[in-house]
């Protein structure tokens, strides 16, 4: 049940909710061997993952992808401490009007995001950030837009926000908690990323395709931009219906391996 918290000796507990581009796996109408494929790891939802870690217990959610009300009835997910916003296209935001199951449980539920993504957020879900705090019919998700341009603490954890780039035109947000990164969307580690990465457990990494792509790292680049940050392991998300998981796991080295959905693992305390 996803909603345990690992033992105090254990820093994090991180589960893949999603692994899959925006298109998801398999894609509408295709018939490729992977889209037809019947390993369960090749059917990808939107990315999207939750970290756990404690003490305090504290649940974070990393976007809201399109599928969050599948990913959070397979992972029986109860309870929200906050979210992480990485960026603002669809496939990483469009499932937001699913915490209101939360908020309606819980209470406010604080959001935390780029200036420019929670501009993005207020103009598509102005319902959710403008509209009047109505709760007698239960309509509205109940959340506190915060923006940030720095680490910031969630329950005394602390959070470090890691600008990327997603092509030439698009800056998206990974984030650092503890000895745990989660770097999605991106083709690039800039020199000030891959200094706050230093002594890293465990990297999940944007690797999309075999072929280069001008928005998102390749296969290959990805595993050279594990190398550079030189975790323990690594775990590739955001993979497309180009890559079957059995054969691209056995292409990769042990410590560099892709992600599926529903996957969890434990993260060890930071390396010196």
């Amino acid at each position: 049940m996803t909603d345990h918290i690992p033992p105090e000796s254990e820093t994090a507990r991180l589960t893949f909710l999603g692994t899959g581009t925006s298109h998801g796996v398999p894609v509408i109408g295709c018939e490729c061997p992977v889209c037809t494929s019947t390993d369960p790891r090749n059917n990808r939802t939107r990315a999207s993952a939750l970290v756990q870690t404690g003490p305090p217990d504290t649940t974070i959610l990393i976007d809201t992808s399109v599928d969050l009300r599948r990913q959070a009835l397979r992972q029986r997910i109860s309870h929200i401490d906050a979210v992480l916003y990485t960026h603002h296209h669809a496939d990483h935001i469009f499932g937001l009007d699913d915490l209101r199951t939360f908020s309606d449980r819980q209470g406010r539920i604080d959001c935390y995001a780029a200036p420019a993504t929670a501009n993005h957020l207020r103009r598509v879900f102005g319902y959710a950030f403008s509209a009047p705090d109505i709760t007698e019919w239960g309509g509205l998700p109940r959340l506190n837009l915060i923006e940030i341009g720095g680490p910031f603490e969630i329950n005394g954890h602390t959070v470090i926000p890691l600008e990327l780039p997603h092509g030439r035109h698009v800056t998206v947000l990974g984030f650092r908690i503890g000895a745990l990164a989660y770097l999605t969307d991106c083709n690039g580690l800039p020199d000030k990323a891959l200094e706050q990465l230093h002594g890293l457990d465990t990297l999940v990494l944007d690797a999309l395709r075999p072929k280069p792509h001008p928005t998102h790292f390749s296969i290959a680049e990805a595993v050279d931009a594990a190398r550079r940050v030189g975790a323990r392991r690594t775990w590739f998300t955001h993979i497309s219906h180009r890559s079957d998981h059995a054969t691209l796991a056995a292409s990769l080295p042990p410590n560099i391996q892709p992600a599926y959905d529903g996957l969890t693992v434990d993260v060890r305390p930071q390396q010196s």
